[in-house]
């Protein structure tokens, strides 16, 4: 029976793992969080290029008082070992821990459950305690783990009555400079970004960070197209060839209305990010294109409200698809 403090130790570890995110690529950013007598003794997250291991840096934060601690890891600790460094499962059995409690079964083949029960044959009592936190921060992992492709954030900015530009294709600034931001700190999170052809051609989109400080994690640039791709963007030929993005644990959509259409129809969008403003267009472009429903019934009960606020003057809401995840009961989302 788990409690709620070790919960809140989970979801500490969930928020440490976002520090990691998307540097630690190909490897997930995992958060560690070592806890004695109620106090923090030691923290750590997956370095850039996936080492070192969250764990390993908690346990050396930690020095001597990790002897008799409590180990709160986002993802089970590996089980196996690389060039690049030893197990972490073994690290932590080695340790003099009291406990170790993970909040998400690793899906990676080589670990799988294989990590807990190496420390608890090894004398360290280990437990899953299933976090919908640390699940959430391991979307990305997980769907290329289970899945074999990216997590797909598409990305909207709307007026009021549904439009994303003028008639004449006049976009620039649909929302305010809060909203903006937000989605420059979004763009810091994800592995790479995409639009369709057509609005390359159109706009020459940067697609970089521009917030200081962040300009390091301006994701790589990949665009929707059967034609060559400009110099410094990558082509994907179709939503199906999802797959080819190489280490690409999270994709963000940013556009145009087919582009978005195209994944919608292809039901590979796991999240709506959607920037609405306090503006009324008319005849202007529409936010998408047909994605292929073929009655209103197909339209309900796919999408679930994670966020509502407001940014400035405009509102941001933010959707998760909801799915048929047979292996939450085991920690796997």
């Amino acid at each position: 029976m788990s409690s709620p403090e070790e919960h809140r130790w989970l979801a500490a570890a969930a928020r440490l793992a976002a520090r990691g995110r998307p540097l630690s690529r190909p490897n997930p950013a995992v958060g560690a969080i070592l806890v004695k007598a109620g106090r923090v003794v030691g923290r750590g997250w997956t370095q850039p290029g996936g080492r070192p291991h969250a764990e390993a840096i908690a346990l050396a934060a930690a020095g001597e008082a990790v002897r008799g601690a409590t180990l709160y890891v986002s993802l089970e600790p590996c089980a196996h070992a690389s060039q690049r460094g030893p197990a972490c499962a073994d690290l932590a059995a080695g340790a003099g821990l009291a406990r170790v409690v993970a909040g998400c079964l690793d899906p990676d083949p080589r670990t799988a459950g294989a990590g807990l029960a190496r420390l608890n044959a090894a004398g360290t009592p280990a437990d899953l305690i299933a976090s919908p936190e640390c699940a959430a921060s391991l979307a990305g992992y997980l769907t290329r783990t289970r899945l074999g492709r990216p997590h797909v954030t598409l990305k909207l900015a709307l007026s009021i009555d549904g439009a994303i530009a003028l008639a004449d294709g006049t976009s620039q600034w649909l929302t305010g400079e809060p909203a903006r931001a937000h989605v420059h700190a979004l763009r810091a999170q994800a592995d790479a970004i995409l639009v369709g052809g057509g609005t390359l051609r159109a706009d020459a989109p940067r697609l970089d960070v521009r917030l200081p400080g962040l300009a390091q994690r301006s994701p790589e640039r990949w665009v929707l197209t059967r034609q060559a791709a400009p110099p410094g963007w990558h082509p994907l030929v179709s939503p199906a060839d999802l797959g080819s993005i190489p280490h690409a644990q999270y994709l963000f959509v940013e556009g145009g209305a087919q582009a978005g259409a195209a994944f919608l129809a292809a039901d590979l969008v796991d999240r709506l990010v959607i920037y609405r403003a306090p503006i009324v267009i008319g005849a202007g472009l529409p936010a998408l294109g047909d994605i292929g429903l073929a009655s209103l019934a197909e339209a309900h009960g796919r999408w679930h409200n994670m966020d509502r606020r407001t940014l400035g003057s405009d509102h941001l809401e933010v959707y998760e698809r909801i799915r048929d995840h047979a292996h939450a009961a085991k920690g796997v989302s």
